[in-house]
């Protein structure tokens, strides 16, 4: 479904990103996991055309969207989930969820979200800026989905949370693929990642390192000291 191939970024002169290449297959979820500065969000901020690519091509449902300004990408069914949630502070619940919308010129359906998100119907006419942490993370994935996407790139979407709420963020990340959403999951809380992906891909120094199963990632001794202490 999503295919990144030989991907270079650098901003000025200083190269971020060499060679990264991965995939998504339709219905998986799969996990980017690396540390503070390896790539990540350079790779997901390139994938949605936010930062020019100096070399490589990335293709969604056959397509090369390379190049592609962020709303074009966005009305082809490819959504993101940014890392600071990005939210519109000053306008409702509600609000914030019609503009998610509007990008792709269909109807969304809040009552789709409020079901996944029972708090966010509660405070729909409430102003964005004066929800939670949590509640703020809620809003962004509801309003990402506004846009019917066929897939969606979560950046860091428990960054901040509590335990508790990083469960419940993770739990609907689980929802939304069993309803058949596929998922490029970029999170810091390395095991929960691996344990609801289907594969996962290691990125360090702006390069790939590793991939395979989620599973055989988890157990591997290397990621368990590197990322999980253990």
């Amino acid at each position: 479904m999503l295919h990144i191939e030989d991907l270079n970024v650098s901003y000025s002169y200083l190269q971020v990103l060499w060679d990264v290449s991965l995939h998504v297959d339709r219905g998986e979820v799969v996990t980017l996991i690396g540390s503070n500065g390896a790539g990540k969000t350079t790779l997901v901020s390139a994938l949605f055309g936010l930062v020019p690519a100096i070399g490589g091509r990335i293709e969604f449902e056959g397509e090369n969207i390379s190049g592609m300004a962020p709303f074009e990408i966005v009305r082809r069914g490819l959504s993101l989930v940014p890392e600071k949630r990005e939210l519109f502070p000053r306008m409702t619940v509600r609000e914030n969820l019609e503009l998610g919308a509007f990008a792709t010129g269909r109807k969304g359906d809040p009552d789709r979200v409020f079901e996944l998100f029972p708090h966010l119907a509660e405070r729909q006419d409430q102003d964005a800026g004066t929800l939670s942490g949590g509640e703020q993370q809620m809003l962004a994935i509801a309003r990402c989905l506004m846009a019917n996407p066929r897939m969606i790139v979560l950046d860091e979407p428990s960054l901040g949370l509590s335990p508790k709420l990083v469960h419940t963020v993770l739990e609907a990340v689980e929802r939304l693929n069993s309803e058949g959403i596929t998922i490029l999951l970029v999170e810091q809380n390395v095991r929960r990642a691996l344990e609801i992906s289907h594969r996962a891909y290691v990125i360090e120094a702006g390069r790939i390192t590793r991939s395979g199963r989620s599973s055989e990632i988890l157990h591997d001794e290397q990621i368990r000291e590197a990322y999980l202490g253990l």
